[in-house]
């Protein structure tokens, strides 16, 4: 009878938490986890191949501004299976992407004609999927800055 006691008074107990309130962590488990005969090992097949999906931009190109003469990298970070391809485009002209690595554009030694609209247009066999940034490239006078 005591026992239906305990369990009476820490569901109640339970009722009462102010809202907002996480509650409490339950036991956490030992370090080794122990493994019986009758237990069913996952399929890991299914995480060997993961269900194709469509591009999605996880991390979108975002505005920057860089004075004349500095070098800067647009960056952006994109899922989907299979890996999307990435195509990059400066005011609707695609550009060429030799000596790039996946997911960024460098624009070294920027001058005004750098500045613009620049689209990254990611595409899979699903589907496609576009992530754009305004570029700002400033004349801020001789001596006056140091590209970071």
């Amino acid at each position: 009878m005591r026992k239906a006691e305990v369990q009476m008074t820490l569901k109640k107990g339970a009722d009462e938490e102010p809202r907002g309130m996480a509650p409490p962590s339950p036991r956490i488990p030992s370090k080794r986890a122990k493994v019986s005969s009758d237990q069913v090992v996952p399929d890991t097949a299914a995480s060997v191949y993961p269900t194709p999906t469509p591009p999605v931009f996880i991390r979108k190109m975002r505005n920057a501004a860089v004075g004349t003469g500095c070098d800067i990298r647009l960056k952006v970070a994109v899922a989907g299976d299979p890996q999307p391809t990435l195509y990059w485009y400066h005011n609707d002209d695609r550009l060429n992407m030799d000596n790039q690595e996946y997911g960024g554009l460098w624009i070294r030694d920027c001058k005004p004609s750098d500045a613009g609209l620049y689209t990254c247009i990611a595409t899979n066999p699903l589907g496609e999927a576009r992530s754009s940034a305004v570029l700002a490239v400033l004349d801020l006078g001789e001596g006056n800055y140091e590209c970071s």
